[in-house]
């Protein structure tokens, strides 16, 4: 069958709109799918409840969903009041990951929540159920992939980017290690970003160096409490590599250190590759009422505030709180 030149062309163009719209970055709320660009203002890591009772005791039963919503909502409300638009959760997997609650609060709320999969290596392991240390990382990425594709614990809700979590020691653990192993096939098959718990930087340039030699790009991973390493040198080498330096626990005060932080990573022209977030909250389980909480509003009454008086911008601002969420959220795979 021949084609005249008009037709060629014809079906060109629409190969390319179609390829084009397939391609369109995408973000995974526990409501459905968005387009990065309604992302909006967004905060990259906080948590609506925590329960630290361990992978073999955790269950749902532990807490009331209705007295859950009770505690939180007014912390969202707040923070919908200042224009946050989206809240990533970043509780994993048995740790209280509790996807029904968090469309309970997104659609009360409206504000949009995004949940993860993935497992939580850190604090030697007490997090992981048995089958993460019996597994290979290749079957560990299969339950993460289904999830991704067919939806968590038989719901339609799927996972907007993959959490994990190692021990920041002098080196990764082989179970640790195939967590991040994990991951990095997961992020090929999906496209939904990494984020580590990881602290040191010793362990974040390890599982660089592990997504490296298995072809995922640095920019599919957000090195989480980067702001716990000493040595900020380590805070551009990171951003210069393309990785996403996390520096998420405003909600716990030391914002001098934060501003630093900032102003270094500034100068050097990478702000593009800095996420900010409070790491707080949350509802405790076996705690009268669910114990303190801590609220989301620190960066926006607390830090903007002296980054203003140091020559920070609404445009920087805008940088940090809705360019570079939707830039290393959005799910695409990113190799080599």
């Amino acid at each position: 069958m021949r084609f005249s030149r008009r037709e060629f062309i014809i079906a060109c163009l629409g190969f390319l709109f179609w390829s084009g719209k397939k391609k369109a970055p995408f973000i995974n709320t526990v409501n459905g799918t968005i387009p990065s660009t309604q992302l909006g203002k967004t905060l990259i890591h906080e948590h609506f409840l925590v329960d630290f009772i361990g992978a073999d005791k955790i269950n749902t039963t532990r807490w009331n969903r209705d007295e859950v919503i009770q505690k939180v909502l007014p912390y969202l409300m707040e923070i919908k009041e200042v224009g946050v638009k989206s809240v990533f959760d970043c509780t994993p997997d048995f740790l209280g990951r509790d996807v029904l609650l968090l469309k309970m609060l997104a659609e009360k709320s409206g504000v949009q929540i995004i949940t993860n999969t993935g497992y939580y290596g850190a604090v030697q392991n007490k997090y992981l159920p048995a089958w993460a240390l019996s597994e290979t990382g290749h079957q560990l990425a299969t339950r993460w992939i289904m999830e991704f594709n067919n939806g968590i614990a038989g719901t339609s809700i799927k996972p907007g980017f993959i959490k994990i979590g190692v021990d920041g020691g002098e080196a990764l653990s082989d179970t640790h290690k195939k967590l991040v192993h994990a991951a990095a096939k997961t992020h090929l098959k999906t496209g939904l970003t990494i984020c580590s718990h990881t602290g040191p930087a010793k362990a974040a340039m390890e599982q660089l160096k592990i997504l490296h030699s298995l072809g995922v790009h640095p920019s599919a991973f957000v090195w989480v409490h980067a702001q716990s390493e000493f040595d900020k040198g380590y805070h551009v080498k990171a951003a210069s590599m393309g990785a996403w330096v996390s520096l998420d626990g405003i909600g716990w005060g030391d914002f001098d250190n934060y501003v630093d932080s900032l102003i270094r990573l500034k100068n050097e022209g990478l702000l593009n590759r800095v996420l900010i977030s409070h790491d707080a909250g949350w509802f405790k389980p076996g705690e009268p009422m669910g114990g303190e909480f801590i609220g989301y509003t620190n960066i926006f009454n607390e830090l903007m505030p002296r980054l203003l008086q140091k020559g920070f911008s609404e445009s920087d601002f805008k940088t940090l709180l809705v360019v570079n969420p939707a830039e290393a959220m959005s799910i695409r795979v990113r190799k080599l």
